[in-house]
């Protein structure tokens, strides 16, 4: 008796943010299930040519040093993976900033509010639509299911963020993307879904959770007592671009601890 996997072998998966965190988890998981795997990386050249190295190599897992801060380089990430590995199955919008001092709406500055927009969501549209462009090819061409994309939300892109409006704007509106995409995507076979995390153990969020203070709160709010591990985030995208999640496209998922009671 066989056990039950979660295979991707055969497929091509682009992870964004990839070097770190839950990016990085995401490329060992991806690996694991038998895809071959490009992601990006932003300034972490040692990080991430050791996950290369680890998981494969360039002819299995490439790292690709990509600034994603415009809809061009998000264009030319998507090229860049199919240049390399000549097609692309998933898609996996992981990167994204959060400027981690409070910035009430009315000292916001205009250029911290365009470079978390323009970072968290312009790139995501510019990946978005050269990936379907490049699905809707490949099913022209083959007449398989054409891919799968998972935006990686938050908590904040929910119920918001106090003194976070550009980050909980930019993350609500992968939320609205996943639902929309969704609907118009998934009669051609591709599936758009979203994990929405509540707080992770990564670097961007480490000066807030080493602040005991501040992680007093954050830890209070959290029905699970803790935050949650890199693969605890990395596995449930990993689920959703399997066939175990075949009728299931335009949803949220909550990996949060509990924080969140929302769809």
């Amino acid at each position: 008796m066989s056990g039950v996997t979660l295979s991707l072998a055969g497929k091509v998966a682009l992870i964004t943010g990839g070097s770190r965190g839950i990016g990085a988890e995401a490329v060992r998981l991806f690996r694991q299930a038998g895809a071959r795997v490009a992601f990006s990386y932003r300034r972490a050249k040692s990080a991430a040519d050791a996950l290369s190295r680890e998981l494969g190599g360039p002819e299995n897992c490439l790292a690709v040093e990509q600034e994603l801060a415009s809809p061009e380089q998000g264009r030319a990430l998507v090229e860049a993976t199919v240049r390399h590995f000549g097609r692309i199955d998933v898609l996996v919008a992981n990167h994204g900033i959060w400027p981690p001092d409070d910035a009430p709406i009315a000292t916001m500055s205009e250029s911290q509010w365009r470079q978390t927009l323009a970072v968290n969501l312009d790139s995501v549209f510019g990946l978005t639509q050269a990936a379907v462009a490049e699905m809707q090819r490949q099913k022209r061409r083959s007449g398989d299911a054409a891919g799968h994309i998972v935006f990686v939300s938050s908590t904040a892109g929910q119920r918001g963020e106090a003194n976070h409006a550009d980050y909980a704007a930019s993350k609500g509106a992968l939320i609205s993307l996943t639902k929309s995409l969704s609907s118009e995507l998934a009669g051609q076979g591709i599936y758009v879904n979203c994990v929405a995390p509540g707080w992770v153990e990564t670097d961007m969020s480490a000066p807030a959770l080493a602040d005991p203070v501040t992680s007093a709160k954050i830890f209070a709010t959290i029905p699970l007592g803790r935050v949650a591990r890199p693969t605890e985030v990395a596995a449930p995208i990993l689920f959703l671009c399997t066939p175990w999640a075949g009728f299931m496209s335009g949803e949220i998922v909550n990996v949060n601890g509990g924080a969140v009671l929302a769809g």
